[in-house]
């Protein structure tokens, strides 16, 4: 089976988009999964500042937690993002992390396989578009690797009301499950 790093991206403490992606990790675990979950709570992630160093030397010039996340992206088979989806957009920190992932650019990387878990307050079908069409152009930059999936859990917006959403933990359960 895969090796399935999650990174969650979400800075509030217990918050949906986390309890989704707990689920998550539980079913891609039952379908015999390895799976490593970070979270982006209490790391430092500087803003890339283009000088594209690492273009050459596979490294960031910058020294915060983003080059130990770098290193688990690189070395995973498959990578689930999970995020908030604020202003029908992927979460700032989520971004700020996909940029300073420049370094994989020129790399030999492992990954193939790339999905998405969002949730939000709204909960029309369209809300999480952007925020796929985001990851999409930042999966595009890595040639052997495809976005395989996104799955949107929307009408969540009260804090830990996740926790009660029993079609929505099974909904995140089962996409855990089906993670090539």
């Amino acid at each position: 089976m895969s090796k399935v790093l999650v990174i969650s991206t979400s800075l509030r403490a217990k918050s949906n988009s986390d309890i989704l992606a707990a689920r998550l990790v539980e079913g891609a675990k039952d379908a015999g999964h390895e799976v490593e979950h970070i979270s982006l709570k209490g790391k430092t992630i500087k803003f890339c500042i283009g000088c594209m160093a690492c273009q050459k030397t596979q490294k960031c010039v910058q020294k915060d937690d983003a080059i130990e996340i770098a290193e688990k992206v690189k070395n995973a088979d498959t990578l689930v993002f999970t995020t908030p989806i604020y202003y029908y957009e992927m979460s700032g920190q989520m971004k700020t992390l996909l940029d300073r992932m420049n370094p994989l650019y020129t790399a030999d990387y492992r990954f193939r396989h790339v999905y998405m878990l969002s949730t939000a307050a709204e909960d029309e079908e369209t809300t999480p578009e952007k925020a796929v069409n985001g990851l999409q152009g930042w999966v595009d930059c890595f040639e052997n690797a495809t976005l395989e999936e996104s799955c949107f859990c929307g009408g969540i917006s009260e804090f830990g009301e996740a926790a009660g959403k029993e079609a929505e933990l099974e909904e995140a359960y089962l996409f855990g499950k089906s993670l090539k």
